[in-house]
């Protein structure tokens, strides 16, 4: 593409031609009044495909989804005022998990802000705490070098959603098109490379450890740093952890993987977190569902060394020995590079195999054990079955709730990028546009959405979006006619006053998606699920709503409650 326009070009021209030389292939969006010069040029274009939705959380849930099965920055375009407020949901579940994304908003012309404008709002005022930067563009000539910045912002040093409002009048005023090669930003210098001294430190303290352990976050994967995770752990033969969103960084079939920490985490990762000599975090933030109460956590003694690319990280909920500022595959690089100029890495293994044989005796507790039944479907055993059928080689995508823990508990990622949920806004509605733009970006590939009967009905109205572009997901809706991880908490904390918690008169799922265009199913039985899943998933062409009517009273172990350390775990009803 010719870099610079002939001739005077529209600010709705100069959008198209900015993502199209960002290389972007999809956008998701929703048109209305404010945007209407901006849809008016992506008509007249050819280079990405815009994806209508039926909502505009749906649009940014769908281009975050993107982004993070893809490793690229999504895009969404919303209309002024209720537009871009359905926006902020899907800003925010974006922003809490660290996701590249520009959205383009538009807004009312430049002379009406600020007159309370039909579809007005302060969209800079409502989304600055929600958002990574976010831009007002009061000049056509800066139309192209913001957006510019808008993708450079969001997918360096620590990703993040960036928003870009563009007034009616920018859009449709003219000038030059001239789309910048490089940025460059006096006030945004984020740092790459680690301190070596710093790294020289870290493994100097590995080395001389009896009982390492590493925790591996959602930075691993989003510096696409697996491959130099999973050789650290072979590297060090030490036991791994990883944190809901980083789940598929290191290989859960390995057997050096001890599971997911946390509130809903395995016996052995809490009390191998709680009980190390060297703890190493990798692109993870301490955050409450993990270490539980930081008094608590801190209560036994142990050296942290801990990696991120965001400084205001390090040392905001645990103080940390070795700090080291960087991007995740840099870092661990040069941290592989001087194991391997160190030779040996350890001078006595003795202490090591007595680790491991702690670990073992923790995992004796078999702590995801769970009582199958031939009378009612199992949650735990659809998710087993589901990753039989897909040979645990599917992008799978969560809503929030039970059904969430269970799919993190029970289905092992060896790859990244595969497991796509919210985890720090824990937004319900996510798990079908999620499953869309996972998709989109990825149209070969086999994707389930599990959800529950609660989140599916935020945003069921992209099963439209589904039929018109022919996407074909699998629905996984494991049905308890409860909002199950409020049930759990109810049962466990108020006195089992299910306070508003039942669904009651639940649609007929089957017809309703039917009513869509796709296919429906009902499995009752435990001796159906894996023969219902081998013919959905044998639907290549057909989404497949499959409703598995499951056991009410299943909650999810273990779990360590509220206020409570990680080895203070909960490992069943028993434990009440």
């Amino acid at each position: 593409m010719n870099n610079e326009a002939s001739a005077p070009i529209t600010g709705a021209e100069i959008v198209v031609r900015c993502l199209a030389e960002e290389g972007v292939k999809h956008v998701f969006g929703y048109p209305g009044g404010a945007v209407l010069y901006i849809y008016d040029a992506i008509f007249q274009q050819d280079k990405f495909q815009h994806v209508l939705v039926r909502h505009e959380q749906a649009a940014v849930h769908a281009a975050d989804a993107y982004s993070r099965s893809s490793n690229t920055v999504g895009v969404a375009i919303v209309t002024s005022g209720p537009g871009v407020t359905n926006a902020v949901t899907g800003l925010s579940t974006a922003y809490m998990d660290s996701i590249p994304m520009v959205v383009i908003s538009g807004q009312v012309p430049s002379h009406a802000i600020g007159q309370d404008a039909f579809q007005e709002c302060d969209t800079v005022g409502i989304t600055r705490p929600v958002v990574k930067h976010n831009f007002l563009v009061k000049d056509v000539k800066e139309l192209a070098s913001t957006l510019k910045k808008a993708f450079f912002i969001a997918r360096t040093g620590r990703p993040g959603p960036v928003l870009v409002d563009i007034p009616k009048d920018i859009s449709m005023h003219k000038c030059m098109f001239e789309y910048p090669r490089e940025i460059e930003m006096r006030s945004y210098k984020p740092v790459d490379k680690g301190h070596t001294g710093q790294i020289r430190k870290a493994v100097q303290l590995l080395q001389g450890a009896e009982r390492p352990m590493i925790y591996a976050g959602g930075g691993v994967i989003l510096a696409n740093a697996s491959n130099e995770l999973n050789r650290l752990v072979e590297k060090l033969g030490a036991p791994v952890t990883n944190t809901l969103m980083g789940l598929g960084g290191s290989r859960s079939t390995d057997d050096r993987f001890v599971g997911m920490p946390g509130m809903h985490g395995t016996y052995e990762a809490n009390m191998a977190m709680q009980h190390c000599d060297v703890l190493i975090a990798i692109g993870a933030r301490f955050d409450d569902r993990v270490i539980g109460n930081p008094k608590h956590f801190a209560s036994h003694p142990r050296k942290i060394i801990h990696i991120d690319i965001d400084p205001s990280s390090i040392s905001k909920r645990v103080k940390v020995d070795i700090p080291i500022v960087g991007n995740v595959k840099e870092v661990l690089t040069e941290f592989l590079a001087q194991l391997d100029a160190a030779g040996s890495t350890r001078a006595n293994p003795e202490p090591l195999r007595a680790w491991w044989k702690q670990i073992q005796e923790w995992r004796g507790r078999e702590c995801l054990k769970y009582e199958d039944s031939d009378l009612v479907i199992k949650p735990q055993s659809v998710i087993e079955k589901l990753w039989q059928v897909t040979k645990g080689d599917a992008f799978i995508t969560s809503d929030v709730g039970q059904h969430q823990m269970w799919a993190a508990q029970y289905y092992p990622f060896d790859k990244p990028r595969r497991w796509i949920n919210s985890g720090g806004l824990g937004t319900m509605g996510v798990g079908l546009p999620y499953a869309m733009g996972v998709q989109m970006a990825n149209p070969d590939a086999t994707v389930a959405c599990v959800t529950g009967e609660g989140s599916i009905q935020m945003c069921i109205q992209e099963l439209a979006t589904c039929k018109q572009y022919h996407l074909t997901p699998k629905i996984i809706l494991l049905n308890n006619r409860f909002l199950g991880m409020v049930r759990q908490w109810q049962q466990i904390d108020y006195g089992s006053r299910y306070s508003e918690s039942y669904m009651d008169s639940l649609p007929d799922f089957e017809k309703l998606a039917e009513a869509y265009g796709h296919v429906g199913m009902r499995i009752e039985k435990p001796g159906d699920v894996e023969g219902s899943l081998r013919e959905a998933f044998a639907m290549k062409d057909r989404l497949v709503f499959m409703n598995f009517i499951t056991d009410q009273s299943e909650n999810v172990w273990p779990m360590v409650k509220a206020g409570k350390g990680l080895s203070e775990m909960l490992l069943g009803s028993e434990d009440l």
